[in-house]
């Protein structure tokens, strides 16, 4: 037994120990894993556990009183955890207290944006005739700012009585409204209607239109600091200012035009009442749109008047006199004009925005009053003489002769302001402008511009001698093709051959004076005075005239004749108006003054220079009266009298030219052929059903005499 309980140290190893457990090694000598035995208590520890056990019986009431019995004392079970009523409220006063803290904060650190949304702040731009009637309105949002003062009271009180019968005495929210938008966003369904017109004018002006709880709630710390701010009469003009009434429109005052055609301040109440019916969805109650839209609008126009006689902005008897509803008129078109119009704003959109230095984001927010130089009568009048001569044109029966034929046509006063246009059948349809375009030849209506630059400057026959000067009665030859000189000698071109000059018709005119050929359209007189004075000089006095040095081409000989230079009907209205005003030029312009809500905006107008002197001015004026009288254009020569002008052709018969002058305005017209896909001038010969020779002028100038009958 000694042995048995010795560790391998030869000590002995407890009873009950594991000490030994290690060492042992099963029958296959493997070391064995050692055993976990229970540790039994001795038996002076039972006697104690006995002893104490009495105790501790006796204690357990006791310790069962000290453990919490929470949330209710004196229950057991589930009814436990069930709070009293008296919790229940004073959860709720913690939660109330919470949400006024909350609410309280949020209300003092939210600030009115200083910037409002931008179509809250877009209007439209309205453009004005001469005369100061309207022309047209443009923008992308139709809107226009109205004093409150100019809203009839009682369409003030058809708005009120439809959207918010209270406005003047409630806070600026409606708590039931809110109410319902946390219902519906706590059920997962869309925030409900029931905003105050405060609450509506915020959405407009600072919000966006989320249905979102958080945007009502950020909606509603608006209104509440909003109508605490701002007067009552402030906010319902603001309101009406932005809302949305359909048909492109922003504010009661261009609804009111869209759908009535006249200003908000000659509304009825009756009239009135249907506008107020669009702000509930001007997609459902414009009346024009549907059967089902006009049955809705009827129902709620007939509902507004009853409610406004309730909340006393309306008599009864007064209601009783409106029993027809206010048909509106037809939906028409919102956005830039067409036709004619169209062209008029295009031109004086972009004048404005150059002459103003605006950008033309700032521009098309809007809120500008554009008052045109446009005469309405002459607009007029020029219309119907192109479309009288278009009457001729038949692209279908003679499609080789009068397809894409075109006309482009201008009409400038002596000061420069240009009175009428015509830039083709309708802006919407086709935007290329054929009164501002410089895609055809000016030809020989070019040659006045010489005669001025050789009166002006003289002429230079042999290189390093003095200028000699010319006046109207110098001869030249006049023969057809006569060849071309040059101090040096004859002009050779480019394949080698001597350049000579060539008159419509081969017609010989003999020795002719200047003022002869300019009268006349003799080319050969014209194709030499050019080299004689220079091509250079020639293009300055074009460019004092007012032509663009962009539309002027290369200096070859057939620069005197016009042939590589493509000036604009409008910029050759403006040259000829030079020699009308005795020599001083004035670059064409079409807006006298701007304004932005009633304040003036600046512009940089034109000013006159002097581009050749009084006395050749008048010279030049005085060939050009003999043109009507005895010249190429003789045959209208009694259309005005005193008028003065010059056709003007091409070598290969593109383009028809006629500008001429009265005390009143210079006016050109220009009929040509081209298609717009690859602008390759085609010939006028047959244009309607005309002679092989008839000249391509011919139509311009008989559209010309059209005109000017009518505006004497």
């Amino acid at each position: 037994m000694a042995a048995r309980g010795r560790s391998r140290r030869g000590r002995r190893a407890p009873e009950g120990s594991d000490a030994a457990a290690p060492g042992r090694r099963g029958k296959s000598g493997a070391r064995r894993r050692p055993r976990q035995r229970t540790v039994r208590l001795g038996a002076s520890a039972q006697a104690v556990t006995r002893a104490l056990a009495p105790a501790v019986a006796a204690a357990r009431p006791q310790l069962r009183r000290l453990r919490p019995d929470f949330p209710r004392p004196g229950r057991t079970g589930w009814r436990r955890w069930i709070p009293s009523w008296r919790q229940w409220l004073g959860a709720c006063l913690y939660a109330v207290l919470g949400m006024v803290g909350f609410v309280t904060l949020a209300y003092a650190v939210t600030d009115i944006p200083e910037d409002l949304n931008s179509f809250a702040t877009q209007q439209d731009n309205v453009y004005y005739w001469a005369d100061g009637s309207t022309m047209a309105r443009t923008g992308w949002v139709s809107r226009q700012e109205m004093p409150l003062d100019k809203v009839p009271p009682k369409v003030q009180g058809a708005v009120l009585a439809a959207e918010n019968a209270s406005f003047y005495s409630d806070p600026g929210v409606s708590p039931s409204g809110f109410l319902r938008a946390v219902r519906a966003a706590l059920t997962g369904g869309e925030t409900q209607g029931g905003s105050t017109i405060t609450q509506q004018y915020v959405k407009n002006a600072y919000l966006n239109q989320d249905r979102t709880l958080s945007r009502k709630f950020t909606e509603i710390l608006l209104a509440l600091k909003l109508d605490n701010q701002t007067e009552k009469k402030q906010i319902l003009q603001d309101y009406l200012n932005t809302s949305w009434f359909g048909r492109g429109t922003y504010g009661i005052q261009r609804a009111s035009q869209a759908y009535y055609g006249k200003d908000v301040s000659q509304l009825n109440p009756s009239e009135g009442a249907f506008l107020a019916s669009l702000l509930k969805g001007a997609g459902l109650y414009d009346p024009t749109l549907s059967k089902e839209n006009h049955e809705r609008a009827v129902e709620r126009w007939s509902w507004i008047l009853d409610r406004m006689v309730e909340t006393g902005q309306l008599s009864r008897a007064e209601r009783a006199t409106y029993t027809k509803f206010p048909e509106p008129s037809s939906s028409s078109l919102v956005g830039i004009p067409g036709a004619q119009t169209g062209y008029l704003v295009e031109m004086a959109k972009a004048y404005t925005i150059k002459a103003s230095h605006l950008k033309e984001s700032d521009f098309d927010l809007g809120g500008y009053q554009i008052y045109t130089t446009f005469d309405r009568a002459r607009m007029t009048a020029l219309t119907a003489a192109v479309q009288e001569t278009q009457k001729d044109f038949d692209a279908e029966r003679r499609p080789d002769t009068d397809k894409y034929a075109k006309i482009g046509a201008a009409s400038i006063a002596p000061d420069g302001r240009l009175l009428a246009v015509y830039g083709g059948p309708d802006y919407l349809k086709q935007g290329f402008n054929e009164s501002n375009a410089t895609t055809i030849p000016v030809g020989t209506a070019f040659t006045p511009i010489v005669y001025a630059a050789a009166l002006d400057e003289g002429v230079a026959r042999t290189r390093g001698k003095a200028r000699t000067p010319v006046s109207p009665s110098s001869v030249y030859d006049g023969n057809d093709q006569v060849t071309v000189q040059t101090p040096e000698g004859p002009y050779w071109d480019r394949s080698g051959k001597v350049l000579k000059g060539r008159n419509d018709g081969g017609r010989n005119w003999g020795q002719v004076t200047l003022r002869q050929a300019v009268a006349n359209s003799v080319n050969t007189p014209m194709l030499q005075l050019g080299l004689d004075v220079g091509l250079d000089r020639v293009e300055v006095f074009a460019r004092r005239s007012g032509l663009l040095e962009s539309s002027l081409g290369p200096r070859i000989p057939g620069f005197a004749l016009g042939e590589n230079s493509m000036p604009s009907a409008i910029r050759m209205a403006g040259a000829y108006q030079t020699f009308a005003a005795d020599g001083m030029h004035t670059d064409p312009y079409s807006v006298r003054s701007v304004t932005r809500n009633g304040a003036a905006v600046p512009l940089d107008a034109p000013k006159p220079a002097r581009a050749v002197t009084a006395k050749t001015a008048r010279a030049v004026t005085d060939a050009l009266r003999d043109t009507l009288t005895e010249g190429s254009a003789k045959t209208v020569g009694k259309a005005h009298a005193g008028a003065a002008g010059k056709t003007g052709t091409t070598a290969a018969n593109t383009a028809g030219w006629f500008v001429a002058s009265t005390e009143q305005e210079s006016t050109a017209v220009v009929v040509y052929r081209m298609s717009l896909t690859d602008l390759v001038p085609l010939p006028l010969t047959g244009l309607g059903g005309d002679a092989p020779n008839t000249p391509g002028s011919e139509r311009a100038v008989r559209l010309w005499a059209d005109y000017i009958k009518a505006v004497k």
